[in-house]
């Protein structure tokens, strides 16, 4: 993926992330039943998301962020 189609991939999971987040934390209306969607559980997952794109941001700017040894050979 580019940079721009990484970019936007993260902005819509951030907006994901802060939709369920919203959604997760109304308060409780006994008389619509229960809440049938883990709200709480798909903002994490949409988080987990962003913070793997913004890693992939950085790959793509050149930052190494994988295993090294101390003498920086990749295993």
């Amino acid at each position: 993926m580019g940079w721009k189609l990484t970019l936007a991939v993260a902005v819509g999971f951030a907006a994901l992330a802060g939709l369920f987040g919203w959604l997760g934390a109304r308060p409780i209306q006994p008389m619509r039943g229960p809440k049938l969607v883990p709200y709480r559980f798909l903002m994490l997952l949409c988080a987990a998301a962003v913070l793997y794109m913004l890693v992939h941001l950085l790959n793509l700017a050149g930052v190494t962020t994988g295993r090294q040894s101390l003498t920086g050979v990749v295993r």
